[in-house]
């Protein structure tokens, strides 16, 4: 391999497969005297190297799609919108839904409600799961009783809206499966939620 400078100032560098050229290291002031930085010399790839082969006999495996999650979340946290390859879910905390220790839906949950009823509509789906949460706060048991009188409110309203046809699974999970630090209000404020989840349409 030889080296030689250019008068533009940039480096040659000669080698038997290819001639790249590299900048040349500049000093700069603020890293001290001969302080030297340049970039790193592109990757050269020679496309016919039998390294880069396939052994013979060898095949590729089967094509496989990775889970691909999407997360959306409202600016204050009240709706959570979750997107995979397979299901959609949507998580709407307790507060937009219910009063303090209720499960009576409030004036406002019913819009938020027929905004998910549209997208199981929009997806065909005929099972849907509709799970309920709460924080760690008061006794397991009044936790668990609550989550699943909540979870029930919401199943009784999309079923108001999307009629006979589709299947329902209902779990009150209380305090099991937080998704937000329970030492903190504003954690413990997003671990109290109803989650409604569905398969994603095939097409």
């Amino acid at each position: 391999m030889t080296t030689s400078t250019t008068a533009r100032g940039a480096l040659l560098v000669f080698t038997a497969a290819a001639v790249l050229v590299l900048p040349t290291p500049t000093a700069h002031a603020d890293e001290g005297p001969g302080a030297l930085r340049s970039a790193p010399p592109p990757v050269v790839v020679n496309a016919t190297d039998p390294d880069l082969r396939l052994a013979p006999g060898a095949r590729l495996g089967a094509v496989k799609v990775l889970d691909i999650k999407s997360i959306v979340e409202t600016d204050n946290g009240e709706e959570r919108h979750e997107e995979t390859n397979e299901d959609v879910t949507f998580a709407l905390q307790s507060e937009v839904l219910f009063g303090k220790d209720s499960a009576t839906l409030s004036p406002q949950a019913t819009a938020r409600i027929v905004v998910i009823a549209r997208e199981i509509e929009a997806q065909g789906a005929r099972e849907v799961r509709v799970f309920g949460f709460t924080d760690d706060l008061g006794t397991t048991d009044h936790g668990t009783g609550l989550s699943k009188k909540r979870a029930d409110a919401v199943q009784r309203r999309l079923a108001k809206e999307l009629g006979a046809g589709v299947k329902y699974h209902i779990r009150g999970y209380g305090e099991d499966y937080p998704i937000a630090d329970n030492g903190t209000e504003a954690g413990r404020k997003k671990n109290r939620r109803v989650e409604v989840s569905f398969a994603r349409s095939a097409s």
